[in-house]
């Protein structure tokens, strides 16, 4: 199920939907270990539970698809793949589309991802604008996108950030997440 129709059946239904995410950690990540992570998660009846792609360079990328089909097969529990574009060129987020196809995946969180000066950005994608758009292109996925309830932090106010955040919605963001808030005074 996509994330975007999680949301008209709770407003349906009087309910707000409730979320978890699964962060793989760097290095090997058995699907074994995943799957009773998950399971343990799903028992508590998220609506949906996304997982995170290789943050900062970690390199735990190549367990995203796997995990997100086996909480949405296994546990039918819908799931969100995360998707980072601030390393990677055209090239490299058309084949980690095409692979999220290949195990299911219906539904993508698109972030420009954080920078990181191990790891020089690629200039084919600069904002997650232009990723929502590129996966909107690609398929038909259930598309979300970041924002900031205190504004992002590289982000000069407050006004300029809903403008960025309009154009992640402009380009075809269904669905929008958030932490609740950074600082926690």
């Amino acid at each position: 199920m996509r994330v975007d129709e999680v949301f008209k059946q709770a407003a349906s239904q009087g309910t707000t939907p409730v979320s978890f995410e699964m962060f793989p950690p760097k290095g090997e990540l058995t699907l074994d270990t995943a799957r009773k992570v998950a399971g343990s998660l799903c028992k508590l009846s998220p609506s949906f539970v996304s997982v995170t792609c290789s943050a900062g360079g970690s390199g735990n990328g190549a367990t995203t698809a796997p995990i997100a089909h086996m909480i949405t097969s296994e546990f039918d529990t819908p799931s969100v793949a995360h998707l980072t574009c601030v390393g990677r060129t055209h090239a490299d987020i058309a084949a980690k589309i095409d692979e999220y196809r290949t195990a299911g995946v219906e539904n993508v969180l698109a972030l420009r991802g954080d920078r990181n000066p191990n790891f020089p950005p690629k200039t084919d994608f600069l904002h997650a604008d232009e990723l929502v758009s590129f996966i909107h292109r690609r398929g038909d996925f259930g598309v979300s996108a970041a924002c900031y309830p205190e504004g992002h932090p590289e982000s000069p106010d407050l006004i300029t950030d809903v403008s960025y955040l309009k154009q992640k919605v402009d380009a075809g963001a269904q669905h929008l997440v958030s932490q609740l808030f950074f600082d926690n005074d």
